[in-house]
């Protein structure tokens, strides 16, 4: 069995985690916005030098048997508002003021479409029709839509968007340069409500150029460099699939989902019945949780508050990392959320960036290490972050460098913990789950800040969403309506579903025998939906009047990672490794540090102290004690 190489892609940096059997190799490496494909490559070669000791990337590709690959960058696009304009053509009973309203007062609707909006008359004779839909979308052109979406109210839509689209080929053909990519709503979900369609349409026609760009080229570029199988492109619903049989929309959140794949088997395997997670990268924190083994997740899943079609594994992302901007508003500071990413960067970084971040504040506090930070492989800048604090912060507050870097830190706090108590009902069974490279910086004061006494940090916590990837399985998902509460109408649609994924499980490369099945019947009434189990090819019993759709998910199973560890109540003391002087509201106070990767099963210590490893540093606070298993997880409890 050759390696399972998972690859995690965030706003500013990029882990890659190469699984063989039980041992996990781990790196970072900068993330590079100009071309995603360049920081893809620099990590992968990265990982054949911590394997082979010398850097080969073609042996370890054609030692490679998956590389499945999961990202932030639709998140984070979205969060940050940086995507094509899109135009929308309406027909039929939709219209722009119920597809504005479902964004619930947000911007987002402004943000996307704002006025590029065009209505027409279904019903024109076909000349007429032709002339109003080319008129229709060069309006939407000139008025500066990058791609257009097409969609249509009632239960003839695919009729009459199909009629739209025909016209529109005869007008504007293709395989013409500067052609306008036209999407049409039917074509990428089959819902009958017509709201929820057009959002999705209209979001996967915002995230589709980003991926598309990227994902063909890395492709490319892992074939020119001899890997012997498709990239998989991991998705929202928890599993894993060719780019090419992969729609733009599941692609958000693929990131954090990841993450929640590797929660949910850490609660297992802990027998933790409510872990909260908190996925703190250079961009987002991404929060979501595990309730009795369960990820929260929706039959219908929600994107920045908006129902989609889809099922959604139910993550919060908000502005909130590493590098987001820190500034002040009015007589206080903001956080987020914008972010300066990876490149320039926080000022620190020394690559241009002048915005504050929280990175440049716990630089400024001594928390980080200047010549540790990223592993010892970039070096920080204390006078840049200074310079930056001082211009941002410091002086429209008029406090010192110091001081100000404070205030930066505690709204940081304040804004995660906030987004914490906003999502879940915190108990005293509560577990905080905290990774990413940010999450664990302060994670005790958030902590509290948030009423939780017990934290988590995964012994890959700075990969933990590269890790979580791999307990992810090549799967596709069908569906159909069913004409009629019948046996003979459920036998027919299931034959054509399974005839659709034997092809779709075909084009992976597997033989559907070698493959799980799973079946299951939708149920939609004017109460809602609901999902029955079909575990035979009978129709159950269903309310009059209801719609009945049938759904198939095909699975070919992976290997997965291995866990190991539990939290014994015997302990033995940790081993500093020296002291760090760290700035606190009383001065500068000298700290016990703790190398995570010097320390041995069971050892432990009160703060306040610091915990550091290669990716990640964290700060122990007064009346916390952390404790290492032999697994390298780290548990943290209020002493």
């Amino acid at each position: 069995m050759g390696y399972l190489v998972n690859i995690d892609n965030g706003g500013t940096l990029t882990d890659i985690c190469v699984v063989d059997g039980a041992r996990v190799t781990r790196t970072k490496t900068l993330t590079t916005p100009h071309d995603l494909s360049a920081c893809l490559l620099n990590g992968l070669t990265k990982a054949s030098h911590d394997l082979y000791g010398r850097e080969d990337l073609v042996r370890l590709l054609i030692s490679t048997d998956h590389i499945r690959y999961s990202t932030t960058q639709g998140t984070n696009a979205l969060v940050e508002r940086k995507g094509p304009y899109l135009g929308l053509l309406l027909s039929g009973s939709l219209n722009a003021g119920e597809v504005g309203e479902a964004a619930h007062g947000t911007d987002l609707f402004d943000a996307l479409v704002g006025t590029r909006i065009a209505t027409i008359d279904e019903s024109l004779p076909q000349e007429a029709l032709r002339a109003a839909v080319v008129q229709a979308v060069n309006a939407l052109s000139a008025a500066g839509a990058d791609r257009v979406v097409v969609a249509h109210g009632g239960v003839a839509r695919t009729d009459h968007e199909t009629r739209i689209k025909n016209q529109l080929l005869r007008a504007f053909p293709q395989h013409l340069l500067g052609a306008v990519p036209i999407l049409y709503s039917h074509e990428v979900v089959e819902d009958e409500n017509d709201v929820r369609r057009v959002w999705t349409a209209l979001f996967n026609a915002f995230l589709h150029p980003g991926m598309e760009r990227f994902l063909y080229s890395a492709e490319h570029r892992l074939r020119e460099a001899k890997s012997q199988n498709p990239l998989l492109i991991f998705r929202n619903d928890g599993h894993s699939a060719r780019v090419a049989k992969t729609i733009a929309v599941k692609t958000y959140s693929s990131g954090p989902r990841a993450g929640m794949e590797g929660a949910r088997a850490v609660a297992r395997h802990y027998g933790f019945n409510h872990l909260l997670t908190m996925d703190i990268g250079g961009t987002t924190t991404d929060i979501g949780e595990v309730t009795d083994g369960v990820v929260r997740s929706a039959h219908r899943g929600k994107i920045e508050g908006i129902e989609v079609s889809h099922a959604l594994c139910d993550v919060v992302s908000v502005g909130v990392g590493g590098s987001s901007i820190i500034g002040v508003q009015d007589v206080g500071i903001s956080v987020g959320p914008r972010s300066v990413g990876s490149a320039p960067g926080p000022a620190c970084f020394g690559l241009g960036g002048t915005e504050a971040t929280i990175t440049d504040a716990l630089l400024v506090l001594g928390l980080l290490d200047p010549m540790s930070f990223f592993g010892g492989e970039l070096r920080l800048d204390v006078a840049r972050a200074r310079a930056a604090i001082a211009e941002r912060i410091g002086t429209p507050m008029n406090l010192s460098v110091e001081a100000a870097a404070l205030k930066m830190e505690a709204a940081w706090i304040d804004n995660v913990a906030r987004h914490l108590r906003e999502f879940t009902c915190i108990t005293p069974d509560t577990v905080l789950a905290a990774f990413g490279g940010a999450g664990p910086l302060v994670v005790c004061r958030i902590a509290e800040a948030a009423g939780i006494s017990r934290v988590l940090i995964p012994a890959l916590a700075a990969v933990f969403s590269a890790f979580g990837l791999g307990f992810s399985d090549i799967a596709h998902d069908y569906e159909a309506p069913l004409a009629a509460a019948t046996n003979a109408d459920l036998e027919s649609c299931l034959a054509g579903l399974r005839e659709r994924a034997r092809a779709g499980m075909y084009a992976e490369g597997f033989n559907i025998a070698d493959c799980s099945l799973v079946h299951a019947l939708q149920i939609s009434t004017v109460s809602g939906e609901s999902t029955v189990p079909l575990l035979t090819d009978s129709v159950p019993t269903v309310p009059d009047g209801a719609r009945l759709s049938v759904k198939l998910v095909v699975a070919k199973q992976l290997a997965e990672p291995s866990l190991r560890g539990r939290f014994e109540k015997g302990r033995i003391p940790a081993l500093s490794q020296g002291t760090r002087g760290v700035h606190g509201a009383n001065g500068i106070r000298k700290l016990p540090l703790y190398r995570i990767d010097d320390q041995t099963s069971g050892a432990s210590a009160e703060g306040p102290a610091v915990l550091e490893e290669a990716y990640f540093t964290c700060r122990l606070d007064a009346g916390w004690r952390f404790q290492i298993n032999d697994g390298g997880d780290i548990l943290l409890c209020r002493a």
